[in-house]
């Protein structure tokens, strides 16, 4: 594995990138999830790379929503296994009654089982859904394969990284749906009840932190948080900021003041660079203009 210097300004995100690419030689990811992660990371520099107040808002209102649920199960692929397998683990010790289920759209017994093999490693103590019985109606892949004692019978679903397809058969089936994706414009946050636009592995932290928040409090303040938030307006807000964040870049770089890695371009590398001034030929004569008399004598 390449070795990454602390100090690249994207140490982060190339660490994860590295990680990806070698879960993937093990079998876990598949090339197209490298792909789906790449394409979630551009929305991320739209967002800014934090979590936004109203992703904020969704988490508060999706940890109530799963506290009031009777059989809540959290929907974990490849790429979820990869990235969040400890956050996953940690958010089920948290709220105990979560359960936790492998799906997968490339689906092969090995590649499910070393799904599962990842989150048993980071702490998840069951794990359903690795030789699934039920289907789930309308989908045609195998991610319409489920657990009879998990998401056929669940009342609520995290499903994270989550495809559209599946997000709307799990609505049609009577599920409420709870998904993080940091695509604003995806079939999923489209579909979801309650979509979190937001990074990953920053969702599940917060998600566990508000479920903390939230363990002894009353039913009545679990249906109050969780009324907060409605999807129309969590993608609503998503949109809005990225629109503002854009707004204020442009503002910024017009003004020519630093972009957000470094100094802004120059005038010339925007393409709107000033004449230069000719110079006169080597040895003319050069005459100061005077009030009232012409520049040549």
């Amino acid at each position: 594995m390449t070795v990454i210097p602390r100090s690249h300004p994207r140490y982060r995100s190339l660490l994860v990138r590295a990680g990806l690419s070698e879960k993937m030689q093990a079998g876990l990811v598949v090339p197209e999830g490298l792909m789906a992660h790449g394409r979630g990371e551009a929305f991320d520099y739209l967002l800014g790379e934090r979590t936004s107040p109203s992703a904020a808002r969704a988490e508060r209102s999706a940890a109530a929503r799963l506290w009031l649920a009777r059989r809540p199960v959290v929907s974990v692929n490849g790429n979820v296994a990869a990235l969040a397998s400890r956050e996953v683990a940690s958010l089920a010790k948290v709220i105990p009654h979560l359960r936790v289920e492998v799906n997968l759209f490339h689906r092969t017994p090995r590649r499910a089982e070393l799904v599962a093999q990842e989150l048993r490693s980071a702490g998840v103590r069951e794990v359903l859904g690795v030789r699934p019985t039920a289907r789930l109606r309308g989908l045609a892949s195998d991610r319409s394969w489920v657990d009879p004692e998990g998401i056929l019978r669940a009342d609520v679903v995290l499903v994270p990284l989550e495809d559209g397809d599946r997000a709307q058969a799990l609505r049609r089936a009577g599920k409420f749906v709870i998904a993080v994706d940091l695509n604003p414009l995806s079939r999923t946050a489209l579909v979801a009840d309650l979509p979190i636009i937001d990074e990953l592995t920053r969702a599940l932290s917060r998600l566990r932190v508000e479920a903390l928040r939230l363990r002894s409090a009353s039913r009545a303040v679990w249906r109050r948080e969780a009324a907060a938030m409605d999807g129309a307006s969590a993608l609503r807000e998503a949109l809005g900021t990225i629109e503002e964040r854009l707004v204020k870049l442009s503002k910024g770089l017009a003004r020519g003041r630093s972009g957000p890695y470094g100094r802004a371009p120059s005038t010339a590398a925007r393409g709107s660079a000033r004449p230069k001034r000719r110079r006169p030929p080597a040895g003319a004569r050069r005459y100061r203009s005077r009030p009232g008399t012409s520049r040549r004598p």
